[in-house]
C-alpha cells in the first residue's frame, strides 16, 4: 500500500514540475536587455548640492556631475554618473547595468610628453589664454594629434609584448572633433579573433584647455577594472550616445560655474 502511495505521488511531480518550469524560465530569459537602435531621449543628470564651491573637494563627487548638464541616451536605458565613484558613468537598461565610461583628468605639467607638444607648438602654459582663438584651437588640436599617436604606439608595443602576432591589431584613424569648447580627438584601437569577430576594442575621447588633459574612455572585454561594456553590442548601440555627450560637455572646466 505504502508503495502504490508512493508511486501516486511521483506521477504528480511528473506531471507538474514540467508545467512550472514553462511559467517560471520565460521570465527568467526575458529579463535579457533587449536592444534598441532608435534615437534616445535626453536625460537629466542628478545635480549635487555645493555650498560651497571654492572650499568644495571635487574628488568627494562625481565629476560627471560637472561636466554634464544633460545626458543623451537611447530608449529605455539610463546614463546617469555612477553613485559612490568618482569618475564613472554608468549605462543601465531596466536596473541592469550595461557598462561604464570613465573619465581622467591629468594636469598638463604631470604629462611630460604632452607638455613637450606643447612647448613645441608654442602654447602658453600657465596663462588666460583665448579658447575661441583659431589659432589656439590649431595648436591644441596638432598636440592632441601627438598625443594620440603617442597612445598608439604605446598600445602596438604593449600588444606585441602580449600577443606577438597571434592576434590581428588596428587602430582607428583618429577624428577631429568639438568637446564642449575645446577642439578634441577621437580614438580607438581593435583587437581582433583569429578565427574572425572583435576580441577587444577601445574608444576614447580626449581634450585640454592647456592646463588640464581630459580623458573619456570605455572598452568591451577588456582587462580594464572600469570603463568597459561586457556586451559588443551594447557598446555599439551607445557608441553615438557618447559622441554626442562628449560634444556637449562643459568644458573648459575651469569656465564652468558651481551648480547650486
Amino acid at each position: 500500500m505504502l508503495r502504490v502511495y508512493h508511486l501516486i505521488i511521483g506521477v504528480i511531480l511528473l506531471v507538474f514540475i514540467p508545467v512550472g518550469a514553462r511559467f517560471v524560465l520565460p521570465d527568467f530569459l526575458t529579463s535579457k536587455v533587449t536592444q534598441s537602435n532608435t534615437v534616445g531621449a535626453t536625460t537629466k543628470t542628478a545635480t549635487p548640492s555645493i555650498t560651497a564651491p571654492k572650499q568644495t573637494n571635487l574628488k568627494k563627487v562625481n565629476i560627471w556631475q560637472r561636466l554634464s548638464d544633460s545626458i543623451s541616451a537611447p530608449n529605455n536605458w539610463q546614463v546617469i554618473p555612477c553613485e559612490g565613484e568618482t569618475a564613472l558613468l554608468c549605462v543601465s537598461s531596466q536596473g541592469q547595468r550595461l557598462g561604464t565610461v570613465e573619465v581622467e583628468i591629468y594636469p598638463v605639467t604631470d604629462n611630460p610628453d604632452f607638455q613637450k607638444h606643447f612647448t613645441e607648438l608654442g602654447i602658453p602654459q600657465g596663462s588666460q589664454v583665448d579658447y575661441q582663438n583659431p589659432q589656439f584651437q590649431s595648436q591644441i588640436a596638432k598636440a592632441l594629434q601627438a598625443w594620440v599617436a603617442d597612445s598608439y604606439n604605446t598600445f602596438a608595443k604593449d600588444h606585441q609584448a602580449k600577443y606577438g602576432n597571434k592576434i590581428a591589431f588596428s587602430t582607428y584613424p583618429p577624428q577631429q572633433l568639438t568637446i564642449g569648447k575645446l577642439p578634441g580627438m577621437r580614438y580607438g584601437l581593435v583587437r581582433l579573433k583569429p578565427e574572425g569577430g572583435v576580441q577587444e576594442q577601445h574608444i576614447g575621447y580626449v581634450t585640454s584647455d592647456s592646463k588640464q588633459l581630459y580623458v573619456i574612455t570605455t572598452s568591451f572585454n577588456s582587462d580594464l577594472s572600469k570603463g568597459k561594456f561586457d556586451n559588443l553590442e551594447n557598446l555599439a548601440v551607445f557608441q553615438p550616445y557618447l559622441s554626442a555627450i562628449a560634444e556637449n560637455l562643459n568644458l573648459p572646466i575651469n569656465q564652468t560655474s558651481a551648480k547650486p
